[in-house]
């Protein structure tokens, strides 16, 4: 059985780094597979018994990027000897995530560390059924978000300082191009030799001070064989730095004419590099927006029920079956079950939908939707990892962190990507010494600065793991659970969508939708004889009838006939209601609505006959009634270019007659779930098939399908089979998610042919290709502020994701009296 260790991580910059960190977890024996993501510093690795979370930091640590981890202090209760601690210890290292766990018998604690975001319900449950209670003391660790914003802000600072250091560097060189009598008010005042002087200690400062990340990271890489971005960096703004420093205190080693100085370009490199990475930090954090919202949902306080008191109690401290009351405004604390009080609840953050939902006694309420008005009193089902908002979240977390078959591309290129540029750099210095001789030292220094500085790989790897982030997000918001991340990139490149009829299309429980009578009847007093006599069958139908009539009386003499329908005594009179056959088999001629009853069976309803009395009374037809909204889905799926198919168990007929109404294109009736798993591979003939489906029989079909949709309001076995997961149970859901699927790869794409253009056009203008013809030599500083643009503009790119389908919910309000959601 394999386990799933995951963690945040230090010193990922660029794509390179993703592959290092990959292959350095992927070489120990037990590992399975290793996900990196640049987008959120993240790892994940499949292991099985053969490794130990231990070993795996141990292997980042070892390739440079150390897992960031959490120290967490619980009280325990129970331990009495080195044997409890011991078994305690063993018990809490099981637990995905953890790293290390002390016991301490003196004192009754337990400190545990953890790589990343650990579910603390889990070490709760693992200790109790390990015989020792723990209860959470203290934890100063930061969230992931509060790294975030730090990081944002330490490279915020950081500009700022090397910006200051720079700036007067940058306007004396520089200005004397854009200033008449610059260069001659520099001379007259402290020269230029102490001009060149002063900016050896400026830019000296920037670059130990502010810019000490790119050689305290880069340089170790290159002494590893594992070079990334931080390696060009550093290379780029050392040559530069080192060459005017020997320009400016040893000028005679350098030939004649080649004596000249680039302190400003190693200095603006270093700010706008961080000025780049500043923006893309804080671009980044706002991808991870959509699971801190979920994440943000869970309360941190409960008010439990306790012999009639009412207290307020941390969530982590919850249990089963403990009852806890909601307040008005309040946050559900956990999922559960109502016991006393009515409410209506919004539920928008989990199903998408914004109209609020009425809860009443044993009606289920999820734990972070938010209460209205009302006040009630649930029973706990589930706390931690069990509850509905934590396997949302997780699903989220996975898929935002799944690698799609199009990144293979990216991670074959950077495997090889910034030894090549190094090789590329070496080149352009030779061809141009070669072409030019030791006169053109001076240019050669700039072109392979400028190729370091402007191949930095961090667009390419940027491009997909933003643009999943913000995609799987705004899916979530909108009640679109992508459990498996591949599904983001499938479920673009279906042709043909296929869905079970019953609980999709349809609501799943047939009801009386028409009902005719003869001369002399009336719709209300023909249902409730109707009613009396199918009061004792179980049959579904019956339970229709009876849920259409608004009474129903007692009934004697009750007759079943298999096949046909049931006859029995209601207030005096003899009630038959079934088919033809029953009809006749009771003396009743049925011909004045023969004609009636083929149109309702032509329709796809189930038609019966009621007779009363020795004569025929009406028709009652009964069908499962297609959901609101389904026929404008099918026809945006048409619009969308795909082909739509139904599965049913129903009758040809019947299936027929639905889908005509609903305007699909293929039917495949009376299916077993056997059969829906064969027509699934059948319609593949045409294109890549989604299936749509809600029950038990739809598992093999859902597990069949090139992708597989569950409704949400479905069984679990459907959904856990499932690729991707409609919460509100609204087959527009089916709509969305493919436009959302298609939205992001078409944003993958762009961000990607960004990202490998734009090296592909600037190294070779880097370079000096252009030099020859038109005298064009691009500088150093426009290929690092290029470099940073091109960061910044792939993230930005994914950023527009969190606006798909803004204008479905805007201007959408609760009804009046339901309540208004409370602030997170």
């Amino acid at each position: 059985m394999t386990a799933t260790f995951r963690a945040e991580i230090e010193g990922m910059s660029c794509a390179s780094c993703v592959r290092r960190v990959e292959t350095a977890l992927q070489a120990l024996p037990g590992v399975v597979a290793a996900r990196a993501n640049l987008a959120t510093n993240t790892v994940e690795a499949d292991y099985d018994g053969e490794v130990k979370p231990a070993q795996l930091m141990a292997a980042l640590d070892s390739a440079g990027y150390p897992a960031i981890t959490e120290k967490h202090r619980f009280s325990v209760e129970g331990l009495s000897c080195a044997s409890c601690v011991r078994r305690l210890e063993t018990a809490l290292a099981e637990v995905p995530g953890v790293a290390e766990v002390s016991v301490n018998l003196a004192d009754q604690t337990a400190r545990i560390t953890t790589a990343g975001r650990i579910d603390l319900a889990a070490l709760r449950s693992t200790a109790e059924k390990a015989g020792y209670p723990i209860a959470p003391m203290d934890s100063d660790a930061p969230s992931q978000s509060d790294r975030q914003a730090e990081e944002a802000n330490d490279l915020r600072r950081a500009t700022w300082i090397a910006g200051a250091l720079v700036l007067p560097v940058f306007l004396v060189e520089m200005g004397g191009h854009v200033i008449p009598g610059m260069h001659a008010l520099v001379e007259q005042t402290i020269g230029h030799h102490t001009a060149r002087v002063l900016s050896f200690f400026l830019v000296g400062a920037a670059l130990v001070g502010p810019g000490r990340r790119f050689y305290t990271k880069g340089f170790p890489s290159l002494l590893r064989g594992a070079p990334d971005m931080n390696a060009l960096v550093a290379l780029g703004t050392f040559a530069a730095f080192a060459y005017s420093t020997i320009a400016t205190f040893a000028p005679g080693i350098l030939p004649a004419g080649t004596r000249n100085v680039y302190f400003e370009a190693a200095g603006v490199i270093v700010v706008l590099i961080l000025l780049g990475r500043f923006l893309e930090a804080r671009a980044k954090g706002r991808t991870g927006a959509a699971i801190r919202a979920l994440v943000g949902l869970r309360p941190e306080t409960a008010w439990v029920v306790t012999d009639g008191h009412v207290e307020e109690r941390p969530i982590a401290s919850l249990s089963v079956g403990d009852l806890v009351r909601v307040k008005p405004g309040e946050r559900i604390a956990t999922d559960g079950v109502v016991t006393e009080g009515t409410s209506y609840v919004d539920e928008a953050m989990i199903t998408g939908e914004p109209v609020p939902v009425a809860k009443a006694p044993d009606a289920k309420v999820t734990g972070g939707t938010v209460n209205g008005t009302g006040t009630f009193t649930f029973r706990v089902t589930g706390i931690g990892a069990d509850t509905v908002l934590a396997r949302i979240v997780q699903m989220v977390e996975d898929a935002q962190g799944a690698k799609l078959p199009i990144q293979s591309l990216v991670d074959r290129i950077t495997s090889v990507f910034v030894p090549a540029v190094l090789a590329v750099a070496a080149v352009t210095v030779g061809t141009w010494l070669v072409l030019g001789g030791m006169g053109v030292l001076g240019l050669a220094l700039v072109a392979a600065v400028s190729v370091l500085i402007i191949a930095c790989p961090c667009a390419m790897g940027l491009a997909t793991p933003t643009s999943i982030m913000v995609g799987v997000g705004r899916a979530a918001s909108l009640g679109i659970l992508f459990r498996k991340g591949d599904a983001l990139q499938s479920l673009s490149e279906v042709q043909v969508v296929a869905f079970d009829k019953t609980g999709t299309l349809t609501e799943g429980r047939p009801e009386v939708t028409e009902v005719i009578t003869v001369q002399g009847w009336e719709r209300t007093p023909l249902l409730r004889l109707a009613a009396g006599a199918e009061a004792n069958s179980e049959h579904p139908i019956a339970r229709a009838i009876l849920r259409a009539s608004e009474t129903v009386p007692a009934a004697q003499e009750f007759n079943s006939v298999t096949g046909e329908g049931i006859s029995a005594t209601v207030e005096g009179r003899k009630v038959s209601v079934g088919t033809a056959r029953l009809m006749r088999r009771n003396g009743i001629d049925t011909a004045e609505l023969t004609t009636e009853s083929e149109r309702l069976a032509a329709e796809g309803k189930t038609a019966f006959y009621v007779g009363v009395d020795g004569q025929v009374a009406g028709v009652i037809a009964v069908s499962d009634p297609i959901k609101p909204g389904a026929i404008e889905t099918i026809s945006d799926l048409h619009a969308l270019g795909l082909r739509v198919a139904m599965i049913t168990g129903d009758a040809r007929s019947t299936g027929e007659a639905i889908a005509k109404r609903l305007g699909i294109d293929t039917v495949i009736a009376e299916a077993l779930p056997e059969t829906k798993v064969q027509t699934i591979k059948s319609l593949t003939s045409q294109g890549a098939v989604a299936f749509v489906g809600d029950g038990i029989n739809d598992a093999p079909a859902l597990a069949a399908a090139d992708v597989g949709i569950a409704i949400g309001t479905g069984t679990d076995v459907a959904i856990e089979t499932a690729d991707v997961v409609l919460m509100s149970g609204d087959a527009e859901g089916v709509v969305r998610a493919i436009k959302l699927s298609r939205a992001t790869m078409r944003n993958i794409r762009q961000n990607l042919g960004w990202a490998f253009g734009y090296n592909v056009l600037l190294i070779p203008v880097a370079a000096g290709i252009l030099f020859p013809m038109w005298g064009i030599l691009l500088s150093p500083m426009l290929a690092a502020g290029a470099m940073a643009f091109s960061s910044v503009a792939v993230v930005t790119n994914a950023l527009r994701l969190r606006n798909f389908g803004s204008e479905r919910t805007a201007g959408q309000r609760p009804p009046e009296g339901m309540g208004q959601p409370a602030r997170a």
